[in-house]
């Protein structure tokens, strides 16, 4: 068995310990060494039934914790020393993990911690690598996260948003270390798509296989970044784009619209097109309208903007740009590229610069430096 099939277990066992009656954080705990127990014993027998093996050895751990715990006694009157029988868990004891984890009380980047944990079924240790966090940091963050949901209880979950926001987060925040934290996502909600039948879900699919697809042709070896325009487009991944595109397709028949969805109709015409050039700006201009509908973010009218200028002309992105606060992360950015493209090559490196000094991380900043690099030698050998 290998890791991906052993993580797809961690909900189904922990569903087990937790509607049989243990409490929400010490079951988690329980199933992490009972992962830790399996992948060492397992290495040269691995039982008949995975599960059965893991539902086991994770409820009498769960029991180790409990009697050393100073309400030992009350504990014990409700659990029996082996695991109850039972039927295996069922659909709804794996959806209803995701809407724990997605608890209102949790913050977004505990919430998405915890999903990793209890329903992609990734160590402490996996996920801080993934997140380029020291290992005690993030053992803090899901040992609050656990505290919380186990705190104010298992009966006000999160809802179905919550829960496709939290697997956007995780698909959104990059991937580092061994795990790659886009693929789990898509694994994620590709089994979340299973247990609900909801057009959002559906369209947050769609969504990540068409931005996966694009993701090879995305850096330059060295991590540098590059811009849609200069992607060598033969790197895309079409078996993806293909999915992407006929989920999108068959989900806005349904004529239940949501904003994961015209984001994914945004992405599929990106893809659609062979070369930059034929990319079919006017439509995704309406698609951004149709998205200003669900969530007017400064995000959207950022990239509402570029599509303007793309579809218009530079003159029409720079007025739609004047819709969005001067203080908004990226909009130096966004600003430059079309005071560049409107011909302004002095305004456009000097904004390239002002957006490399707040840029969110540093291959964004070296991007808009050599931006403005660019232009400032563009402009000395005119």
């Amino acid at each position: 068995m290998n890791d991906v099939e052993l993580r797809q277990l961690v909900p189904q066992v922990l569903s087990v310990l937790v509607r049989r009656g243990a409490d929400f954080a010490t079951a988690e705990d329980a199933v992490q060494e009972a992962l830790i127990r399996a992948l060492a014993a397992w290495e040269t027998d691995e039982p008949c039934d995975p599960k059965g093996w893991l539902i086991t050895v994770g409820w009498r751990v769960f029991l180790d914790m409990t009697r050393s715990d100073a309400t030992r006694r009350d504990r014990e009157v409700r659990f029996d020393t082996e695991p109850p029988s039972g039927g295996a868990p069922s659909a709804d004891d794996t959806l209803r993990l995701y809407f724990l984890c997605a608890h209102p009380d949790l913050t977004s980047s505990s919430a998405v911690a915890l999903t990793l944990r209890a329903v992609g079924g990734l160590t402490t240790r996996q996920i801080a690598r993934a997140y380029l966090v020291p290992e005690s940091t993030m053992a803090q963050r899901i040992s609050r996260a656990k505290r919380t949901v186990s705190r104010a209880g298992v009966d006000r979950p999160g809802d179905v948003r919550t829960v496709m926001r939290v697997l956007y987060l995780v698909f959104n925040e990059g991937y580092s270390g061994d795990v790659d934290l886009a693929a789990e996502a898509i694994r994620l909600t590709r089994q979340l798509a299973v247990l609900v039948d909801h057009a959002e879900i559906e369209g947050l699919l769609a969504l990540m296989l068409l931005h996966h697809a694009r993701r090879p042709s995305r850096t330059r070896p060295d991590g540098a970044i590059v811009p849609l325009a200069a992607q060598d487009r033969s790197q895309w991944d079409t078996r993806l784009i293909a999915e992407g595109v006929t989920i999108a397709q068959a989900v806005l028949a349904r004529d239940q619209l949501g904003e994961y969805q015209a984001q994914a109709a945004i992405a599929a015409l990106h893809a659609d097109a062979s070369r930059f050039e034929e990319t079919d700006w006017v439509q995704i201009v309406e698609w951004y309208d149709e998205l200003l509908r669900f969530t007017d973010t400064p995000i959207v009218r950022l990239n509402r903007a570029v599509a303007v200028g793309e579809a218009v002309g530079a003159w029409a992105g720079l007025a739609a740009l004047a819709d969005v606060d001067e203080h908004i992360p990226r909009r130096d950015a966004v600003a430059a590229y079309l005071h560049e493209k409107n011909g302004d090559l002095e305004l456009a490196a000097r904004l390239y610069a002002d957006a490399a000094r707040n840029a969110p991380n540093l291959a964004e900043r070296d991007h808009q430096i050599r931006a403005a690099a660019r232009l400032n030698d563009v402009r000395r050998r005119l």
